[in-house]
């Protein structure tokens, strides 16, 4: 396995994943994702500003999240934690079907947590979809804390769990 800053070259591929994965996740009842959302834009700014990264597998990507800055809207102040103590936060975690289980999503995750440290920020910070069963088991298991349950006005009717990581 590699991880590596995403490049516009990657889009293709990680389309390709998200196709892959929306249509499992809504089957779970998890309407988090959509057709049209993330799209290639979404994808396409995280690229210009150095907050996509993959991981590859076999040489092919497998895995995609956003690592960002404190990428938060304000209903994030909702959850319990110090909304503006800077944080990195991940956004669009998403693994290939076909390569769950080999540990993609938690190699993004200490990625996280490095360029956390080499930027100097103590605190991780993820959510999910409250449908999201897969990333409510794994954020603990990574030393993630709950840390509330918020709703998003972009996002009507969805319920997104918070997450967050005390580095040392």
């Amino acid at each position: 396995m590699h991880i590596r800053p995403a490049a516009a070259a990657d889009l293709p591929a990680i389309l390709d994943l998200v196709r892959r994965v929306v249509p499992l996740m809504q089957a779970s009842g998890n309407m988090q994702w959509t057709h049209d959302y993330p799209n290639e834009e979404v994808f396409a700014q995280d690229i210009h500003h150095g907050h996509l990264w993959v991981a590859e597998r076999e040489g092919r990507v497998a895995a995609v999240a956003a690592l960002t800055h404190n990428d938060q809207d304000p209903e994030y102040a909702q959850a319990d934690w110090d909304y503006a103590e800077p944080a990195l936060v991940t956004h669009r975690l998403a693994v290939d079907p076909a390569q769950q289980g080999h540990g993609l999503a938690a190699a993004l995750l200490k990625q996280a947590e490095i360029l956390a440290r080499q930027q100097g920020l103590r605190v991780l910070r993820v959510d999910t979809n409250s449908e999201n069963a897969a990333t409510q088991r794994l954020f603990p298991k990574l030393g993630y804390r709950f840390a509330g349950e918020i709703t998003l006005a972009f996002r009507p009717g969805l319920r997104f769990l918070c997450y967050e990581k005390k580095l040392d």
